[in-house]
């Protein structure tokens, strides 16, 4: 029998969240991040288990069977960094995350330490370009 899913949409408050984030310029900057997915996405914020805060959702089948629901975009708050779940292909990487700023890459999470090291019209193009490419990927 497969196991559950760990990471499932609940409905947690994103709110009661942010409000767990103990740096408070860390906290300070997730919340301006999720304002700004959120105006620009026109996706509502939701948690994703205790702390990922997702935007949108697809299905997923793996080859194995295993299948799921996951954020299109996700964010957390990591002891050392602001973590975006963003997959690992989408259109022009390469060229916007040579354009990002102070950031480093691990698999399909982006990270980053401020909000301020960044620019902020590339971190949305980077997001935008994610969620359409997982949006073709997978149908939705």
């Amino acid at each position: 029998m497969a196991k559950a899913n760990k990471t499932v949409e609940t409905q947690a408050s994103v709110d009661d969240f942010l409000a767990t984030i103990k740096d408070t310029a860390k906290r300070k900057d997730c919340s301006s991040i999720i304002a700004m997915i959120a105006k620009e996405t026109k996706f509502e914020p939701k948690m994703w288990g205790p702390s990922i805060v997702g935007f949108g959702s697809y299905h997923y089948v793996y080859e194995s069977g295993r299948e799921g629901d996951a954020p299109l975009v996700g964010l957390a708050s990591r002891a050392s960094s602001i973590t975006f779940y963003i997959g690992s292909d989408y259109a022009k990487q390469a060229e916007l995350e040579a354009k990002l700023g102070k950031h480093k890459k691990s698999g399909g999470c982006l990270h980053i330490g401020k909000l301020e090291d960044v620019d902020q019209k590339t971190l949305i193009t980077i997001i935008k370009n994610s969620i359409a490419q997982r949006k073709k990927e997978h149908k939705c």
